[in-house]
């Protein structure tokens, strides 16, 4: 089947939308063959700031309107406790606040972008993708990831070659308790690191201590940025530390 062939059968679509690479491609050819759209994106502590600002400038290119919807997701006192499947219940909460929203402006289905080089198996939170009857039309497609790439630099996206970004629940080791402190230190010193150069890098928080995980290639920016790293840090954790195994996963 093609993404075409995808939105003849289904002309009334509302698409869950994160402002990453799959999304965004999604988010382009419903923009161009689906006949009624509705674009939503949920907003919660997960998120930071740089993917609102991506998913309201690719709207705006593609002439479509962006929902937000506000979700406390540390409501929910399993996702706090950060289980190993904590992603399933945390889209349970994404995906019912944009299934109710959908509802209310009489969209019966929701799409989201999970690509078919995903691995569902290893992620739990495709299970409540499931269970709340979303369908993934790249995946059905048998869109991979370095497809949709591709057909997002043909296109023209700005976001075909943006770093894949897992939420920045994914910081905080299994088993210990999600807070917003915690989540708001990331976000903050992520951006720092960004601001510094770096892409595609994780600071995890480890009993208090970052632990910064990045690609070979950019070893030496951190020896070259060494100093100022541990400058601004410093204040936001107990400890500084490197992996030296190179990032390679989320």
């Amino acid at each position: 089947m093609e993404l075409r062939e995808f939105f003849d059968s289904n002309p009334s679509c509302a698409l869950a939308f994160s402002g990453g690479v799959d999304s965004s491609y999604l988010l382009y050819s419903a923009s161009r063959w689906c006949k009624k759209l509705g674009v939503y994106y949920v907003k919660s502590l997960f998120q930071p700031q740089f993917e609102l600002d991506d998913a309201k400038k690719l709207c705006e290119e593609l002439g479509v309107t962006l929902n937000i919807i506000e979700a406390d997701v540390l409501s929910d006192p399993t996702v706090v406790s950060n289980p190993s499947d904590r992603c399933y219940y945390c889209k349970r909460v994404i995906f019912e606040k944009i299934t109710e929203k959908a509802r209310e402006d009489g969209f019966e289905l929701v799409i989201e972008g999970t690509n078919a080089s995903d691995d569902i198996d290893d992620r739990p939170g495709y299970r409540a993708l499931g269970e709340m009857k979303a369908a993934s039309p790249l995946r059905l497609c048998g869109l991979t990831k370095d497809m949709i790439r591709e057909l997002s630099r043909e296109a023209g996206l700005f976001t075909w070659n943006k770093p894949s970004y897992a939420c920045l629940a994914t910081r905080i080791p299994t088993g210990e308790e999600i807070t917003a402190e915690k989540l708001r230190t990331t976000e903050q010193a992520e951006g720092i690191l960004m601001d510094m150069g770096f892409t595609d890098f994780r600071i995890r928080m480890v009993s208090g201590i970052a632990k910064i995980q990045l690609r070979k290639e950019q070893f030496p920016l951190l020896a070259e940025k060494r100093e100022d790293i541990v400058k601004v840090l410093s204040p936001m954790y107990k400890g500084i530390t490197l992996d030296l195994e190179a990032r390679n996963g989320e």
